[in-house]
């Protein structure tokens, strides 16, 4: 079993490798997005190669047979954690899950925290890219027109509908890929920050007219918690949810306007 921590967090508000560091469950190991992603793509926390994640992973000790449990520090429960689990999926690796309601619930629970930092033994990990989990661009211009697969975006509904702007850099405005549906990821968290039944995430799901039984694929601003959707499905049974790595980042600045849906 390896534990790997993969907390991520804007510079100006926290620190997450600082508060790894400091506190984090013993045996933990710092799993850090920003080193584990495509570095040469103008879009935020792109999937590395398979050769770059699986020495990435390695390095943390972590091998074809290891179970690996992912968590993060995220005040929510858990915010980058699901990204974290898609990607070793998304190359291959079945045993992987999330610590439900992540490092927060974990310390309120009393459970051990330490700043001691393990030194795991080098594990040797092959990796092989899975593309069904994954879509791109040119899957999702395709999808416009033919409607092959279902399209669910996770992030708040006044970013999807365009009615809130969207905050962060890169110049992008709201908005949403055409007949994309709006179940913004936080619907499937509790109010302690843990995931909801697996009944309340079906009723969920079936209030959108999302079927689960169909083809569906998950997108948001830059990658990360169209993640959540691929859980919470996951969680219900269905295990091929594909995630829109570039998603709205890459959709904003490469689809023509028509395809930008906004209020």
């Amino acid at each position: 079993l390896r534990v790997l921590d993969a907390s991520w967090y804007p510079p100006q508000e926290r620190n997450a490798r600082q508060e790894f560091k400091e506190r984090h469950i013993p045996g933990a190991s710092f799993f850090d997005i920003e080193e584990c992603r495509d570095q040469s793509s103008p879009y935020d926390f792109m999937l590395p190669s398979e050769s770059h994640f699986a020495d990435y992973v390695g390095r943390l000790g972590v091998s074809n047979d290891t179970h690996v449990v992912v968590y993060d520090g995220d005040a929510l429960g858990t915010f980058y954690a699901p990204r974290a689990w898609w990607m070793f999926r998304a190359f291959g690796h079945k045993q992987v899950s999330v610590l439900n309601g992540g490092f927060k619930n974990w310390v309120k629970e009393g459970h051990p925290v330490t700043a001691e930092v393990s030194q795991p033994t080098p594990g040797t990990f092959k990796a092989r890219l899975n593309t069904t989990l994954l879509k791109t661009f040119e899957e999702m211009m395709q999808n416009v027109g033919s409607l092959q697969f279902q399209v669910v975006d996770s992030r708040p509904e006044g970013r999807f509908r365009g009615t809130e702007l969207d905050q962060g850099n890169g110049g992008l405005e709201s908005g949403h890929i055409p007949g994309a549906v709006n179940i913004p990821f936080h619907s499937f968290l509790s109010e302690t920050g843990h995931e909801k039944s697996i009944e309340e995430i079906q009723e969920i799901f079936r209030k959108k007219n999302i079927d689960l039984s169909k083809p569906l694929a998950a997108t948001c601003r830059k990658g990360v918690t169209a993640c959540h959707i691929a859980l919470a499905a996951y969680l219900c049974g269905k295990r091929d949810v594909a995630v829109y790595d570039g998603s709205w980042s890459e959709w904003f600045h490469r689809a023509p306007a028509r395809y930008k849906v906004s209020e």
